[in-house]
């Protein structure tokens, strides 16, 4: 390498160093030297002279030192400072020119003229045809929106790409052609992908809100459906709860009166036990009481268990409590079944109906249960009462 592309290579990276905005993430020294180096793979792979050679490396060094001072019209800043730079170091006006007509063919939509202008042009944008291009692009989209250019969506900018690999850009070269241009596909082929992906997605999205949104507005079946299974739930576990204490209940006062009979009974057949008599009847009675209410409010209502065909015709049966069923025969049900399926104002009349009675049921069960309890309380507390009565009137 030339003394002269050494200190040039020194003076853009100090240049981009001391003055380059940090919002630059992508023109930068980074990308200086990625153009750099593929200008100095394609002129290892082509007939070039040391001359032109020399051109080409101090042009992909110096074309966008522009940037320090301005983003818009770089090119043209590139070429004025380049000219300060190389007279400096006493280059000749011929490869000045020449550099600064390569760093003018980097503009875009600029049409190189000669073998010089159509390799940096490929050089400067190699990375469409490396494996470095996608995060090579988001630097790019980083520093358009951190300068306030313009903000792309991850959406907007694969289309952008697309356009610009598909359409605006083409390489010049026979070694870019053949080196860069089978990766350039794959990586056009792989945006095409994820575009194909990403729309699959969106139309998936979009018809999915479309029926979310038709089945919102046209009906609040759902809703209702979770409000009587969570309703029709509750009150189940609420039975399950006041069977549970009856049975307590029941099992409590079943021991109680056993213990009494085999124990209590026995003895009061001594007339010195006659004082136990009658406190011990309180127990037992009130105890006795406490079970027969127990048994009644876990014990079962079942109705007639049949209906007619009008009955179902007219909406006047629910088909969900068993008790108005148990008494058909199995192909009658299954008709009664299959008429309440076609209407659905039927289905949920029956399960209002079905909670409704479960209600009715559960109010009843738990107000036995609640003079059981207090019948079962005040047992207890008069049984002892009249048991420390009769043991101090006896003089125990």
């Amino acid at each position: 390498m030339s003394t002269i592309i050494e200190i040039t290579d020194q003076f853009v990276f100090d240049l981009f160093s001391e003055n380059l905005p940090n919002t630059n993430t992508y023109h930068n020294y980074e990308h200086t030297k990625r153009v750099w180096e593929s200008t100095k793979e394609i002129i290892e792979n082509i007939e070039i002279n040391a001359f032109e050679s020399e051109i080409l490396c101090l042009a992909s060094l110096l074309h966008d030192i522009g940037y320090i001072k301005t983003r818009k019209g770089h090119e043209a800043e590139s070429v004025k400072m380049s000219t300060e730079f190389l007279k400096a170091q006493n280059v000749d006006q011929k490869t000045i020119d020449a550099v600064n007509a390569c760093i003018m063919a980097t503009k875009f939509d600029v049409e190189p003229k000669n073998k010089l202008e159509e390799i940096i042009k490929d050089a400067d944008a190699s990375h469409f045809g490396k494996k470095y291009f996608s995060k090579v692009s988001e630097l790019l989209r980083t520093e358009l929106e951190l300068q306030g250019i313009k903000t792309y969506s991850a959406e907007e900018w694969r289309i952008e790409n697309i356009k610009i690999l598909s359409e605006k850009h083409r390489y010049y070269t026979d070694y870019a052609k053949k080196k860069w241009g089978k990766r350039k596909k794959k990586n056009l082929a792989k945006l095409m992908e994820v575009k194909q992906k990403q729309r699959s997605k969106e139309r998936k999205e979009k018809l999915k809100a479309k029926y979310k949104m038709k089945y919102k507005n046209e009906s609040s079946e759902r809703g209702v459906q979770t409000l009587f299974r969570v309703a029709l739930r509750n009150h189940i576990k609420l039975s399950d709860i006041a069977d549970t204490k009856a049975n307590i209940l029941l099992s409590v006062n079943a021991i109680i009166i056993s213990l009494v009979l085999s124990n209590l009974i026995s003895k009061l057949d001594n007339p010195s036990n006659d004082y136990m008599i009658v406190p011990t009847t309180i127990f037992v009675v009130f105890s006795v009481i406490s079970v027969v209410l127990s048994i009644i409010a876990t014990q079962p209502n079942v109705t007639r268990g049949q209906f007619t065909r009008d009955d179902v015709k007219n909406k006047k049966v629910n088909l969900l409590f068993f008790g108005n069923f148990h008494k058909m025969e199995l192909g009658e049900f299954e008709w009664a079944i299959g008429e309440m399926l076609k209407d659905k104002d039927y289905i949920y009349s029956s399960l209002s109906k079905d909670l409704y009675f479960l209600g009715v049921v559960l109010s009843r069960k738990y107000k036995i249960l609640r003079i059981t309890y207090a019948i079962f309380m005040a047992g207890i507390v008069i049984s002892v009462l009249a048991f420390a009565i009769s043991f101090r009137a006896h003089g125990l």
